[in-house]
């Protein structure tokens, strides 16, 4: 079944905690800490596999969860990291989270992390010190990313099929290459889109064939508007019309503007027009409508061709491959370009990442009973949060003498926070000071 968009929930594992223990050995008086540090959490990772040319799978498996990171122990041993989850997926799959793309294969054997582990929780051993020689302070593991992520399955191919159903669009992708499509003589004959190989000369190109366009299916209407999506990244397209259609300009007008309709880049694509289904016309016929179309196509290589006969069949191919290494050497010579654009020009000042890190602010909202909370937001100060063992009240003093070092404690009291004033991060609660 093919399946070309799908949604699913990815949960990287979470971060080991920390262990409190202390070595306890004969003729060892007063052994000194030696709790080890938790493991890393599992990340999820996709990988593009060429052969796979669905995503029916995440329909049946919309959770993806990697395994997360073992505590640590005693004798300062480390918690083992969790088992990375690798996810194959089909060469031309774009990830979104939301409006945003995150990963967009486009090469066999890519990887990329979707969702990063969660780090492992320090243990005991590693907050001693001359000062504090018997600390009972571990962190906890932190939580893995997570989120719900959109698929989409772009086939890649060089060439894409369009036309109106039954314009032999799959009769000439079963002829010219190794693809098998299902063929008959009536319309929406091809359900989903279909790849094949095409050798011509010393090369190849790959072709796709999508189900037939009408009139409306850039607004739905058909078959078409669900699989244009994957003529989006081929190089070129091949037009083929129907040599019996009452009017073949208005049919490429049609389709034409159906592309367009879609999307404007699309419409810009190189083209190549192919009549088909001459055989048993008389020439004169075949020269007329290929006039007729050379008309509207304008610049376009317009050719007559019979996939039935095998005629024209190996000109169009050269043509497209022509067309094909063209516009790809037109696509590097692009990203070359791109990669070099902003090296020159204003300066921007910002923050480094580190500055980034270690901002923070303060906002006070009300409770429930009345009281103000103040609310404090900032990376690195939420990460020491997501790390305290709440329940211990050396973890929580250890983040209250972190928040006074970063400034945090005195700017709170600049801000009206009292000793037992609630102090809110991330979704942790405590009072300013031990009660």
């Amino acid at each position: 079944m093919f399946v070309d968009t799908a949604k699913v929930f990815v949960q990287a594992g979470r971060g080991g905690d920390g262990a409190v223990s202390f070595r306890h050995e004969i003729y060892v008086d007063k052994g000194g800490p030696d709790g080890g540090d938790g493991g890393r959490g599992g990340d999820v990772i996709f990988v593009a596999i060429h052969g796979l040319n669905t995503l029916i799978d995440f329909r049946y498996k919309p959770e993806l969860k990697a395994k997360p990171g073992a505590s640590g122990s005693k004798r300062k041993r480390a918690g083992k990291a969790g088992e990375h989850l690798y996810v194959k997926v089909p060469v031309g799959t774009v990830v979104r989270r939301g409006d945003e793309i995150i990963a967009d294969f486009t090469e066999d054997g890519q990887e990329e992390v979707i969702a990063k582990g969660g780090d492992g929780g320090f243990g005991n051993a590693h907050f001693k010190s001359s000062t504090r020689q018997a600390p009972r302070v571990a962190e906890r593991g932190e939580p893995g990313d997570e989120y719900e992520l959109e698929l989409e399955l772009k086939l890649l191919a060089d060439v894409g099929l369009v036309g109106f159903p039954n314009a032999g669009k799959s009769t000439f992708l079963s002829v010219v290459t190794n693809a098998r499509p299902e063929i008959a003589d009536y319309a929406f004959t091809t359900l989903t889109p279909n790849l094949g190989v095409a050798d011509v000369d010393d090369g190849s190109v790959l072709i796709a064939d999508i189900p037939g366009l009408i009139e409306g299916a850039s607004e739905g209407k058909g078959l078409g508007d669900a699989f244009l999506r994957h003529i989006e990244r081929t190089a070129v397209i091949l037009h083929l019309i129907d040599a019996y259609a009452d009017d073949v300009a208005a049919a490429y007008k049609t389709i034409r503007n159906e592309l367009k309709s879609y999307s404007a880049d699309l419409a810009e694509l190189p083209e190549v027009v192919a009549l088909t289904k001459i055989d048993g016309l008389d020439d004169d016929i075949v020269e007329m409508q290929k006039e007729t179309l050379a008309e509207v196509a304008g610049d376009t290589p317009v050719f007559a061709i019979s996939s039935q006969a095998h005629k024209g069949l190996v000109d169009v191919l050269r043509e497209l491959r022509r067309q094909v290494a063209e516009a790809r050497k037109a696509e590097a010579a692009a990203a070359v370009e791109s990669e070099g654009e902003g090296e020159e020009g204003l300066a921007v000042i910002s923050l480094n990442q580190e500055e980034k890190a270690a901002a923070w602010k303060i906002a006070r909202v009300e409770g429930e009973d009345g009281k103000v909370i103040f609310v404090v937001e900032g990376e690195k100060i939420e990460k020491f949060a997501r790390r305290t063992m709440f329940e211990s009240f050396e973890g929580v003093n250890r983040l209250r003498d972190i928040m006074r070092k970063m400034g945090i404690g005195h700017a709170l009291i600049r801000e009206g926070a009292e000793n037992d004033s609630l102090i809110r991060i991330g979704e942790n609660e405590f009072t300013l000071l031990e009660q």
